[in-house]
């Protein structure tokens, strides 16, 4: 039996079908907190944006041979794994070797996107992945931009802080220390945005799964919940690194480093956020300033001199936006961080919103009085 949900954004729209309940029931779970998923009857789907997935050992080798043949290819990452892209006839076809998925496109016959795989988490991750491009490409056509940036959203009347900033600007952290304050989350990395009427700029998240440094997570007081949710059986999303899982388990808080000196990070699921750390969710919302941390160990927390304008480097680009190039086609040429008319029309609306650089510190109780203080003011 088919298993079909329905996943709504914005206007936009995909339906997640597979015969593996672990699939859709993947989606429902991680797009349902910030957008709509729902179950629906999988044989009213008829037309319109599909993902559709399955596990089927012969069919992926089948399918892979066919990618191999000969015909030309290109190698890219996407979602930090080599896929192996080529055509069949207007057809796209590619293979991820190391995650033993195929993938086929099918623009002109029905538009859906067909995975094959091997193993049904790696393939429920891909529908994911796949069903949440689909829904940006929608939207990248309809107008909206998306921001490189964490918001959270005041619930009694929707107003929106945006924080922005490089890798390790503090961005995260300032959003937390809101949330953990009373404010939704919104957006953890980054957030779709369009102009609205004459004045506003209305947001909606996208929904990924947040990487906490285990510092932050332990200055945060979560630690004790997420021992508690390990020992009992729980889990955190599977992208998370064994050695995190190990030291969250056994209360170590020390920063932990790949090869490549990047962090290793707690990776925490969208419903993860009330259920275990009682921070609540916004599926929207207006903005209504913007912030540009900064942090600075044993510095005291205030608000500093120098605040930045946006800049085109706060949009997703073509350079940010490298772990998941459209690959597929699904937004039809636009760029992955919106039209340039679009991206025009977010900066100059935001610009004339108030703007504040802040400096935050490890002392996590004075820097979120400060994150307060500013946020009541704007």
């Amino acid at each position: 039996m088919i298993s079909a949900i329905r996943v709504e954004a914005a206007g936009a729209a995909v339906t997640v079908l597979s015969t593996r309940t672990e699939v859709t029931r993947w989606a429902e779970r991680y797009f349902g907190p910030w957008w709509v998923a729902a179950p629906v009857d999988a044989a009213t789907v008829i037309a319109g944006p599909a993902v559709v997935a399955e596990v089927s050992p012969d069919q992926y080798f089948d399918l892979t041979r066919q990618i191999h043949d000969g015909r030309p290819t290109e190698e890219v990452e996407y979602a930090t794994n080599r896929l192996i892209v080529a055509r069949d006839g207007e057809d796209i076809i590619a293979t991820s070797p190391d995650e033993h998925i195929v993938y086929r496109r099918m623009p002109l016959s029905s538009g859906r996107l067909v995975l094959v795989g091997v193993d049904v988490l790696s393939l429920a991750l891909a529908a994911v992945r796949l069903a949440r491009e689909s829904i940006r490409g929608q939207l990248l056509q309809d107008g909206w931009a998306v921001l490189h940036a964490s918001a959270v959203v005041r619930p009694a009347d929707g107003s929106t802080l945006l924080a922005l900033g490089g890798k390790g600007s503090g961005k995260t952290t300032a959003a937390l220390l809101l949330a953990s304050r009373g404010w939704q989350l919104l957006a953890n990395d980054r957030v779709l945005a369009r102009v609205h009427g004459e004045r506003d700029v209305e947001v909606v998240p996208w929904p990924a799964a947040a990487a906490l440094g285990l510092g932050l997570f332990h200055a945060l007081g979560w630690d004790v919940g997420a021992r508690e949710h390990l020992r009992g059986g729980g889990a955190f999303h599977p992208t998370q690194h064994g050695r995190v899982t190990d030291a969250v388990r056994a209360g170590d808080y020390t920063p932990q480093w790949d090869e490549g000196r990047r962090e290793r990070k707690v990776q925490v699921f969208p419903d993860q956020f009330p259920d275990l750390f009682n921070v609540q969710l916004a599926r929207g919302g207006r903005v209504a300033g913007l912030l540009f941390p900064q942090v600075d160990a044993s510095a005291v927390p205030d608000v500093v001199d120098g605040s930045r304008a946006l800049g085109e480097a706060d949009f997703m680009s073509g350079a940010t936006e490298d772990r998941y190039p459209d690959v597929f086609g699904l937004a039809q040429g636009v760029a992955g961080g919106g039209r340039e008319s679009a991206r025009a029309e977010v900066a100059s609306r935001l610009a004339v919103l108030p703007h504040r650089a802040v400096r935050l510190s490890h002392d996590i109780q004075a820097s979120a009085a400060l994150m307060e203080k500013v946020a009541d003011a704007i």
